[in-house]
């Protein structure tokens, strides 16, 4: 059972040069030769078994941050503002999706040490823990107070591989008397199969589960939409610095400019025969 509260991750920034043409490029507002850390908690992980080699391959999502200026002292939050969140494995960071599942798009996975000078992995577990039998011991885990985690495994029949993933409960519904339960929470990271060439993914979707039993799981897939031309004119107005600033307005890159962030909604929905797991620990 992970202890997503204490679990972290962190990396080092290698020295910060600037940008041939933007001059906000990465939000990055020091000097040039500096560098920073970063530290994140884990807010959801994944594993992908092949039974017929036995390997898995794990995949975990950090805390995410509004789009900001770093390290400002003033003018922090980017607008436009977007999300900006990490999909790391034990070597690589993996794309997440813009578009629905059923849409490919360009993605990758790249190793963490093109991107990170340093990486560390501070993987936590709680130690004792439980796996509750029913809904009575669900109940009387979350009135106690208890610490609790979810697995939802599921197989994908195509290609013969099982997904769990692995979440905290940050909010559960119960029915005390009836013995009934309804996890409905997020963030989880699902692994896009289409994307699989044997050792891992090159695309995930960030989503929310929710689960009322123990032998079925339903998740909600969040995506990109285009808002309307009258939204836009606001949406898209920047505020303060402008990340698509250049240092010489002449001089533009190809494919200048590049778009602006685009809103997110949570809509295509998932529903899989699954294994659930609901574990719990003590609150002390």
């Amino acid at each position: 059972m992970i202890d997503f509260e204490r679990s972290l991750f962190t990396w080092k920034h290698r020295p910060w040069t600037h940008d041939p043409h933007y001059r906000w490029a990465g939000g990055f507002v020091g000097e040039e030769g500096q560098s920073y850390h970063v530290r994140f908690r884990l807010e959801a992980a994944c594993e992908i078994l092949d039974p017929g080699t036995g390997e898995v391959t794990r995949l975990y999502a950090g805390a995410p941050c509004r789009s900001e200026y770093t390290i400002a002292r003033r003018n922090m939050f980017q607008i436009p503002s977007t999300e900006w969140r990490l999909v790391f494995g034990d070597e690589d960071r993996v794309d997440i999706a813009r578009r629905p599942s059923w849409e490919p798009e360009p993605g990758e996975r790249s190793p963490l040490s093109e991107s990170f000078a340093e990486t560390r992995l501070d993987l936590r577990r709680h130690d004792p823990y439980r796996e509750l039998a029913d809904g009575g011991e669900i109940s009387a885990a979350t009135l106690a107070g208890d610490l609790m985690s979810a697995r939802s495994t599921y197989q994908d029949e195509e290609r013969g591989l099982t997904v769990t993933v692995e979440y905290p409960v940050n909010l559960i519904n119960i029915h005390e008397a009836g013995g009934e339960f309804q996890v409905c929470t997020g963030p989880v990271v699902l692994p896009d199969l289409a994307t699989w060439d044997g050792t891992n993914v090159s695309r995930v979707f960030i989503a929310d589960v929710a689960i009322t039993a123990f032998d079925w799981v339903e998740f909600i897939l969040r995506r990109e939409v285009q808002a309307a031309d009258s939204e836009r004119e606001w949406l898209d107005r920047p505020r303060g610095r402008d990340r698509q600033e250049l240092w010489d307005p002449e001089v533009r890159p190809e494919g200048y400019p590049p778009a602006r962030p685009r809103p997110t909604v949570y809509n295509e929905t998932w529903e899989l025969e699954a294994s659930n797991v609901v574990l719990a620990a003590p609150n002390s």
